[in-house]
Formats: structure tokens, sequence, C-alpha cells
């Protein structure tokens, strides 16, 4: 063989040919089908085709082309990094430096290699799911103000009863008989689904939870210095001994820690007809 033969023959084995070659005999010498190659390896068959026909610029990268090509290699039994570095020598000639790879044979729908599982999807519904009910929660616990404005005939009805001490004519609150300081304070929902959390000096919870219209609490005679926390604190009525005392904000704010003993309350109704009066002119 001369010299100008020889060169014809090496060059020859290195075409960029090489590697799509080589696996596309090893396949057949295996008697092995490109459907029954995808099976084993979940690369499409387009992808397996564009592979033995040196195709390797049209598959979606460098990185893939090179690991699709490894395994193909594995499954006919070839030598993984001879035909990887066959690709390389493939993609080097096929897109020069500084060229772009063709994007045509890039991500197929249905393609295994790209298309998350179905067990991870719905993993990912389910966490989607149970982040926003978690939101919810934690909102309407914290800072829920209650299901909706109430309304106005019986928010009117309400002032008008605190006025004249109640639907049975009796003088309550300011204008009525003194309150006792020792008498039980019941805290009444005025509207539906309003969260309330009720707790002693200790941190213990006394009652948490969502009251609806007209639902009644007691405040326990042996709670040590208890407390509140809600959204809605203009939505509540309280009483002290039966007589009406103010409530604790008029706003739908989110109030915490104030105290709401007997004391305590009778206390914060004083304070307010004291800050009124200051601020009448003198005669």
């Amino acid at each position: 063989m001369s010299e100008e033969e020889l060169a014809v023959a090496t060059e020859t084995d290195i075409a960029p040919q090489g590697a799509a070659e080589r696996l596309r005999q090893a396949r057949e010498a295996k008697g092995m089908s490109i459907e029954q190659v995808s099976a084993k390896t979940r690369i499409t068959n387009r992808h397996l085709e564009l592979m033995e026909q040196g195709k390797f610029g049209s598959l979606p990268g460098r990185t893939y082309a090179i690991g699709f090509a490894k395994t193909y290699a594995r499954v006919v039994g070839e030598n993984e990094e001879e035909i990887a570095d066959g690709v390389r020598e493939n993609m080097a000639l096929e897109v020069p430096e500084g060229g772009t790879l063709d994007r045509s044979a890039d991500f197929e729908p249905g393609d295994p290699g790209k298309v998350p599982g179905a067990g991870l999807t719905w993993l990912s519904l389910f966490a989607v799911i149970a982040l926003g009910v978690g939101a919810y929660m934690f909102y309407n616990t914290y800072y829920g103000t209650g299901a909706s404005p109430g309304s106005l005939v019986d928010d009117a009805a309400a002032a008008l009863a605190d006025a004249t001490g109640g639907e049975d004519g009796t003088e309550g609150g300011a204008s009525g008989a003194a309150v006792a300081p020792d008498g039980p304070v019941v805290f009444t929902a005025q509207e539906d689904g309003i969260w309330v959390r009720f707790y002693d000096g200790s941190s213990n919870v006394l009652l948490e939870k969502l009251m609806a219209k007209g639902e009644a609490w007691t405040v326990p005679a042996q709670a040590v210095e208890p407390q509140i926390r809600t959204g809605r604190p203009d939505a509540f009525a309280i009483t002290i001994g039966g007589q009406s005392v103010p409530v604790l904000d008029p706003e739908p704010r989110v109030v915490s820690d104030i105290v709401i003993s007997a004391e305590a309350l009778l206390a914060r109704s004083a304070e307010e007809p004291a800050a009124e009066e200051s601020t009448q002119p003198a005669t």
C-alpha cells in the first residue's frame, strides 16, 4: 500500500461517521432494532437515528450528544470512551468554532429523557396544594378578619341595644348600674367565623376557634391574667356580671396580649371617658 493510500485509509478511520458507524454495526451485530435500543436506553428513536447518521450536532447539545452516545455504546457492547471521543471529533468537524448547533432536534414531546415522570408530576402538584392550604390556614389563624362585613341593620340594632342596655329595656353600660368587678366576663361573637385565641399569662391556650354569631364564652374565674388575640376586636360584645362594657377596639385590626380580666376591662372603660373629658375646654 502506497503512502497516499495509507493516508486515505487513516483519514477514513477517523472520519466524522466513525462513531456513528460503530454504533450502527454494533447494534446490528447484536440483532437489535432501533426500537429495542430505545426501550433499553430511554432515548427516542429519532435521536438514535440521528446518532447512527452521524448528525450529533442535531442533538439538544454537546453534553446530551456525548451522554446519549455513551449510553447507546453501553447497551450494544461498544467502548464508551472511544465512542465519546469519536463524537467529540465528529462535533468539532460538524460545528466550526464559534458556530451554533442545529436545534431542530431539540426536546420532543414524549421524550422520556426530558419529560418529568408521573410520580414527580403528582408530587409537585400535591406540594403546591399543600402550600396553598397552609398559607390559607395561616392567614385565617393570625390575620383573619372574619367571614365578611356584618349587616348594617344588625350593626345599627346592636348599637341601639348598647345605648339602651339591651332589648329588655334595662339600662346598662356607663348609664346603668355600676358594674361589679368580680362578675363573670363573657365574650359574645356578633358575626360568624370570628377567629379568637384566649390564653393566660403563661401562654396556656384557654380557647382557640372560629366562633359563630351569637356564640358566647366565659373567661374562667381561675384564669391568671387572661388575654386575647384576634383580628376582629370590634366583633365581640363584652359583659361583666351581665353589664355591657365597651369593645376592645372599634376597628377590625389584629390585637394581641390584651388583658381581659374584669379589673383590666373596667380600667380600660374608665380611661376612655377621662380622655374625652380632658379634651373639653374649661368653663
